[in-house]
């Protein structure tokens, strides 16, 4: 500000010189209020996201790094349809959508690629395995490299085969877990090594013979384009170096701390020629660096701090676009900062004519003077060569033990086995209650993907036009569940399970949401409540709080259930299929070398069938005679409800009576009420010519019969 004034009040006084005068003091003015102007080098890109835009540099990748790409090809989306619902819910029809791409990665050759990151998620893990449906062509950007076939199908002659450029191809990438888009995508990357050196950067330059500056700690750099000369000066603040030029090339060589050659004498003129001359000590600068900011591959390349140890809060921090380990940045920063208080002496030094020792670059030191020095610069002149030199001493080494900090680091675990169950279940009461109600459980841990349904029908695949996502809950008992009459509830019964996903998480509720229907459990073909889940670790977990044989499945609970028992949990990962007869049904994953698996139909006839009649007993008629009284029960109705009247849920109220085996009875009747009676005399002729058979009751329903119910002799 100052210096516009001045330059501005100047102009006015004296004219051009005036302003220019005023300018040089309002300069001033400002550089002792403000400060000098800094010039910073590349940034931090905090994790950029893949971009296509004309222009856009492609950077040069050494070590392993995890960067942005560039979109260099794509196609059109690729629209498909599924339609879900039924059963008593309306019919939805989604769109997914898939696409093919192809993605720059570094302008320079690489060795290969290992994780790539979808929205913050992991796309493909280190094993090279994708986490969605699709699959991915590398091309590490070698001159002998052919065009990808997709994009030589796509383009014909105009196919472009990227030589010398790494690249990836993304075929029928599956948009349904980004929101139908194409996600922000970075890729980690990895050329060479891992051991890095300065003259690696430099490898269109001429180098002089032996020039080496390596660069301990640094595992990744991305050169994001410009002059050689500000990439040399962004990476001089963080490794000092000398640089030099010769006629055979440009010398590289790291900061030297001990001396190689003495000075000759200093002539100055002076009374005394043995006298040294004035060494000058600077003051400490308080904008010497004690912050280092770089990428942490601890932390998935993001960035991080680390401080110099007794920095305090003065300083400046450095901002480098490179990978270190916590430990390495740490020691970095540190050496850098212990350089910025040690190198403040420096010593104008006269000489009569140059030789090769004393050139810019050398380390020097002067006889009688146990202090070496380095030959910053030199100037030439009548009275001889003046050098400016900086001392410097021997680097004392620095042990960092650093916390790269906590991040939130997505698991990078195989995609699991593609699990599939397909079973039928009692109806729940929502819907039409003459329509099958199956269901289908796909589990597929660490994936993705989906997995897309057909129906098997002799040896075809009709596709059902739906697919799931492979987050149902699997597993099996790890313990025996005894049999149980499944009348009331059972505090102190317990279930031990293993899931198949040791992600997979269960919850505990309270009596009231017991009741209502929470936490069902299907085990064989029993469904079981539960109240307390208590994880025991690796996926186990112990369930406690039973309500047995639910939805009319007290039979099953009434044999109990061995160690090993398959076990669902009835949520809404469930996936309702349609009312197709299909008895066995496929399921395929878009994963690449995902074999197919097929499940046969399980509890076929459950939603149709009746309820068995409970709660029988028998008693005599006025005349003597026998009866024997149950009470119905109603599909649909899971809970009792207190003078509520249970509903039919069939055309007609109908049950069937019989004596000795269910499947060939020895005498059979009808009844069309919840009660039965015979004779005395009847009975007893019964009893006598089958000793032991026992008297039982089904229901007749529009659809089905149901399981038998024993009544008392």
């Amino acid at each position: 500000m100052a210096t516009l004034i001045l330059s501005a009040v100047g102009t006015a006084v004296g004219g051009p010189i005036g302003g220019a005068i005023g300018a040089l003091v309002g300069r001033s003015v400002d550089t002792r209020i403000i400060g000098r102007p800094s010039r910073q080098g590349p940034r931090l890109t905090e994790l950029a996201v893949t971009t296509s835009s004309y222009g856009q540099p492609i950077p040069r990748i050494f070590g392993k790094m995890r960067l942005p790409g560039a979109i260099v090809w794509a196609t059109d989306l690729q629209e498909s349809s599924e339609t879900s619902g039924g059963k008593g819910q309306p019919r939805t029809t989604t769109y997914s959508y898939a696409i093919s791409f192809a993605v720059a990665l570094s302008s320079r050759p690489i060795s290969g690629m290992r994780r790539v990151w979808a929205d913050g998620s992991l796309l493909r893990g280190a094993a090279g395995d994708l986490k969605v449906g699709g699959t991915m062509r590398l091309y590490r950007g070698l001159g002998d490299e052919a065009a990808d076939p997709l994009i030589a199908a796509e383009l014909g002659s105009h196919a472009c085969g990227f030589r010398g450029l790494a690249y990836v191809v993304f075929e029928n990438l599956d948009l349904a877990s980004f929101g139908n888009r194409i996600p922000a995508l970075s890729f980690e990357v990895e050329t060479g090594d891992g051991a890095l050196d300065l003259v690696d950067f430099l490898d269109d330059a001429i180098l002089a013979p032996g020039a080496s500056v390596p660069l301990d700690g640094l595992t990744g750099f991305a050169d994001e384009g410009g002059t050689r000369a500000d990439l040399l000066s962004h990476i001089s603040g963080v490794f000092p170096h000398i640089s030099t030029a010769t006629e055979d090339g440009i010398g590289l060589a790291a900061m030297p701390d001990t001396a190689s050659s003495v000075l000759p004498p200093a002539i100055v003129g002076r009374v005394d020629e043995h006298a040294l001359p004035a060494v000058t000590r600077r003051p400490v600068d308080p904008d010497a660096p004690a912050a280092l900011r770089y990428y942490d591959a601890a932390r998935d390349y993001q960035a991080s701090v680390q401080r110099a140890p007794g920095s305090g809060a003065q300083g400046s921090t450095i901002e480098f676009a490179g990978v270190f380990g916590a430990g390495d940045a740490q020691s970095r920063i540190a050496q850098l900062r212990q350089s910025a208080h040690r190198l403040r002496e420096w010593l104008s030094y006269r000489i009569a004519e140059p030789t090769s020792g004393c050139a810019p670059g050398q380390a020097v030191y002067r006889t009688g003077d146990v202090r070496s020095w380095l030959v910053r610069g030199w100037e030439w002149h009548s009275g001889g060569v003046d050098l400016m030199l900086q001392r410097i001493a021997a680097r004392r080494p620095i042990g960092a033990v650093a916390d790269p900090g906590a991040a939130s680091v997505p698991l990078d675990a195989l995609p699991g086995t593609l699990r599939l169950r397909y079973f039928e279940m009692p109806w729940d009461g929502t819907g039409a209650g003459n329509v099958p109600q199956r269901y289908a459980a796909v589990s597929q841990t660490s994936s993705r993907a989906s997995v897309t349904l057909s129906g098997v029908e002799h040896d075809s695949l009709i596709p059902l036009g739906l697919s799931a996502r492979g987050s149902a809950v699997l597993g099996e008992s790890t313990v025996d569940l005894a049999a149980s009459a499944a009348l009331v509830f059972e505090p102190a019964a317990t279930l031990g399970i293993a899931l198949s996903s040791g992600q997979a998480q269960l919850q505990s509720v309270d009596e009231r949401a017991l009741l209502d229907g929470a936490n069902r459990l299907r085990i064989g073909e029993e469904i079981v409540q539960f109240r307390v889940a208590e994880p025991v670790g690796d996926g186990h977990w112990m369930l406690s709080g039973l309500l047995r044989g639910r939805g009319g499945t007290e039979h099953f609970a009434a044999s109990g259930h061995p160690a090993g028992s398959p076990v669902i949990l009835l949520d809404r990962q469930l996936l309702a299929l349609p009312a197709n007869n299909y008895d066995e049904i496929c399921g395929e994953s878009g994963l690449t070398g995902s074999a197919p698996v097929y499940a046969q139909l399980e509890s076929a006839g459950s939603t149709l069938r009746p309820l068995a009649p409970v709660h029988p007993s028998v008693c005599a008629t006025p005349a003597g005679d026998p009866e024997w009284r149950w009470i119905r029960r109603a599909r649909g109705s899971w809970r009792w409800l207190d003078a509520v009247d249970v509903p039919l849920a069939e055309e007609r109220e109908a049950y069937r009576i019989g004596l000795g085996p269910v499947a060939a009875p020895v005498a059979q009747w009808e009844a069309t009420s919840a009660s039965f009676s015979l004779s005395a005399p009847q009975w007893d002729a019964l009893r006598a010519a089958h000793p032991g058979a026992q008297m039982w009751v089904c229901q007749v329903g529009s659809h089905a019969v149901s399981l038998p119910t024993l009544l008392p002799s």
